[in-house]
């Protein structure tokens, strides 16, 4: 008996089969402990069908009630350009379908560019490894954190400073409580980390890691020098929340003595696509390589003496002792890895320091341009790259309604009369002085 949907394969002979299996007489009677109150009994609001033309006129409709607006705010997505041939590269088949790379043979591809990913990221933290099978930016800080508490051993307590985007403290805090981590957040001062405190807490000697960010929720650039060596000596680990474009221009967390950086890879050239999918980014010491979920990738020579790729790392924890695992990540990033590894290829070193060196520039006109208003105010102070925060005795939320009316995705609102900007190479001048413009009409 043929099929009457081609997505759903089995045929009236396939379930009257399975359901003598199982001693049920129907299909409702898999459903029998559910209430029948909760049933939905109705008919299902959905479209008659249409031809290809009305359904793209349909789609078109839908896509233009989305307001296209000009983007003044961060918090760790930006709207940096994304070069289009990135989406013609991850458009072929053999990229856009690939799955785990198990089968070196066939597949050295994919595990090449997932290596020359690592390469880059490597070069970007400074740090000796990378893997690349992390999902955003807030569960790789998590997993940092899970990684720090297993090299411990005996100590589960991580600090962690307030100056972490909120966004990725509140994953960080639900993996914690899961995992039974005593995490404590520690309070900044001054719009930074509140180092004194992280030292005073260290000297108890039960702590396990430290994580800190910078460029940090404010978009304030920390300074940590020190704080490795007070951290090592406590024998503990620390881990860096950065923003991978910045590293381009900033000091890397191996610079600061970083035993673990993470972060989100959208900076390197992901549109903001409502939120996803973006890739988060792990790289660590080579004394914590074997602590780091997912997989890692290796170049070697085959039988003849000719360059290939193989799975160099994956903890067979992750497949059959699944309680002893660090992390139970199995699908590979590895297509948003692909996206990273094009854009900063396209890009180069030089190309990378002028995208920062263009928002660099527009964020700080931007900065002196509202200063200059009389309606904001910086309650920090301190340096910044392409995101800053102020302070101002106006509505946020009703500012940021006449910027959408008006064309303007306004900055966030950080509560408190504190909001905050940020401007990407995309962002003209002409741009910024009309933004400056609504909001002195306001």
């Amino acid at each position: 008996m043929s099929c009457s949907s081609r997505y759903i394969p089995h045929t009236e002979d396939d379930i009257k089969v399975m359901l003598e299996r199982i001693g049920a007489k129907s299909i409702d009677d898999l459903y029998a402990d559910i209430p029948s109150e909760v049933i939905f009994k109705g008919e299902y609001d959905i479209p008659s069908a249409m031809s290809e033309i009305e359904l793209r006129n349909h789609l078109k409709s839908l896509g233009e009630k989305n307001s296209q607006l000009t983007v003044f705010a961060g918090g760790g997505a930006y709207d940096h350009y994304s070069p289009s041939v990135i989406s013609h590269l991850l458009a072929r088949s053999e990229f856009y379908t690939a799955y785990t790379p198990y089968q070196p043979e066939i597949s050295q591809g994919t595990l090449q560019y997932i290596f020359e990913y690592q390469s880059m990221i490597c070069e970007l933290t400074g740090m000796d490894a990378s893997n690349a099978s992390m999902y955003d930016g807030a569960t790789a800080t998590a997993e940092a954190m899970m990684m720090m508490v297993a090299a411990a051993k005996k100590k589960n307590r991580v600090l962690m400073s307030d100056t972490v985007s909120p966004r990725v403290a509140e994953v960080v805090k639900t993996y914690a409580k899961f995992h039974g981590v005593d995490l404590c957040v520690v309070e900044g001062k001054g719009g930074v980390s509140d180092l004194d405190s992280i030292y005073s807490q260290l000297e108890a000697g039960d702590v396990a890691g430290v994580i800190v960010a910078s460029p940090n929720r404010y978009g304030i650039v920390e300074d940590f020098s020190g704080l490795s060596d007070r951290v090592h000596a406590a024998k503990a680990l620390l881990t860096m929340y950065s923003d991978p474009s910045a590293l381009a221009v900033l000091r890397t967390p191996a610079e600061w003595g970083a035993d673990i950086a993470c972060g989100d890879g959208q900076s390197l050239g992901m549109p903001l696509l409502f939120g996803g999918p973006y890739l988060g980014f792990m790289a660590c010491s080579k004394a914590l390589l074997r602590k780091m979920p997912g997989r890692v990738v290796g170049a070697t020579k085959d039988a003849d003496g000719k360059r290939a790729f193989v799975l160099t790392l994956q903890a067979r924890e992750q497949h059959i002792r699944r309680e002893k695992a660090t992390s139970n990540i199995c699908s590979n990033q590895s297509l948003m890895a692909l996206y990273v590894t094009v854009y900063v290829a396209l890009m180069g070193k030089n190309g990378l320091k002028e995208v920062n060196r263009l928002s660099c520039d527009g964020a700080h006109y931007l900065y002196d341009s509202l200063l200059a208003t009389g309606r904001f105010s910086d309650p920090f102070g301190k340096p910044f790259l392409k995101e800053f925060t102020l302070k101002t005795d106006i509505d946020v939320k009703a500012l940021n309604r006449r910027l959408s009316d008006k064309g303007f995705m306004g900055g966030l609102d950080l509560g408190d009369g504190l909001v905050e900007f940020a401007v990407t190479e995309k962002r003209t001048r002409e741009e910024i002085d009309q933004f400056v413009k609504v909001i002195m009409e306001a």
